[in-house]
């Protein structure tokens, strides 16, 4: 049953984040980016609450709220000015995160709960929003329809491939601690078929695109038509650190879980838990993809 209520879930929301990722505009997609990351981080915050610290919760939204805000402003047309003032403006909120919440929690009447309460907020905003963040970022870069698509396909496929072939043939346990179902044998699957997927995707990016324009699915300057042929060598490997990323994400939000004693970070999603467990590899697999990109316009 559980199992059916996942694939479920995943028929349903595969196709609207698909559709939103490819058409939407930036500003759209960054309001549907905001909301998800409140809703993980408030997931989040409960977690912390199992740690004993007192969640800074509206302190920590509000800053999140304003994060997507600036950068639903900053999506111009030229990617060079854009990836440019992104990083500006990412380095400075990761800068004045920890003080800003540090002030908020000064209101606490129990001096001893402001550290803790601003660590965990400052931890969050930097765990779940700014990941968040990237992907938008990177959506708004030339090429970023099908580079938002490679990276989904990648996670997707590689988290799939684990979960059947773990539950199948697995028999060598990865972290018992940690995470008791995840295996070697799981973990090897995941890295084949993403790298699969990532060269299959790269190898016939031009029809690919061709088709999606096609369809109405995208620009032209969000398809593959605007970067240069990419040779094969250099996919493999930013394939194989977006899935080693992704699995690595995965891990730790089930440290985050196992330490709170919980078994999903909330029940928002029939059959996959919360919020952050649906996004937990994305949120460590983003930053690779974002910055191989960025690096590619900067240059």
């Amino acid at each position: 049953m559980q199992l059916l209520k996942r694939i479920l879930t995943a028929v349903v929301l595969i196709p609207l984040v698909l559709l939103l990722v490819l058409r939407a505009p930036i500003p759209l997609l960054a309001g549907v980016a905001a909301l998800v990351a409140v809703l993980t981080i408030k997931e989040l915050l409960t977690l912390g609450e199992a740690y004993g610290i007192r969640p800074l919760r509206l302190a920590t939204q509000a800053l999140v709220v304003l994060l997507f805000v600036a950068l639903a402003s900053n999506s111009g047309s030229n990617p060079l000015p854009a990836t440019a003032m992104f990083i500006y403006g990412v380095g400075f909120a990761a800068a004045i995160a920890p003080f800003f919440f540090l002030i908020c929690a000064m209101r606490s009447p129990d001096q001893r709960t402001a550290l803790p309460s601003s660590l965990l907020s400052t931890f969050a905003f930097g765990y779940v929003a700014l990941p968040l963040a990237f992907l938008v970022q990177l959506r708004a870069q030339s090429a970023g329809a099908f580079l938002v698509l490679y990276l989904l396909l990648l996670v997707w496929i590689g988290d799939i491939s684990a979960f059947f072939v773990g539950r199948s043939i697995g028999r060598h346990l990865m972290s018992p601690r940690i995470s008791p179902k995840k295996t070697w044998e799981g973990a090897t699957a995941s890295l084949l078929a993403s790298v699969a997927v990532g060269v299959l995707l790269f190898k016939y990016a031009l029809p690919i695109s061709s088709a999606l324009l096609r369809a109405h699915l995208i620009e032209r300057r969000d398809g593959l038509f605007a970067l240069e042929p990419t040779a094969l060598g250099p996919i493999i490997l930013l394939s194989v650190a977006i899935n080693l990323a992704a699995q690595t994400g995965d891990l730790l939000e089930s440290l985050i879980k196992r330490g709170a004693g919980a078994k999903d970070s909330g029940a928002l999603l029939p059959g996959h838990g919360g919020m952050l467990d649906r996004i937990d590899a994305l949120l460590f697999a983003v930053p690779v993809l974002w910055f191989y990109s960025a690096w590619h316009i900067l240059q």
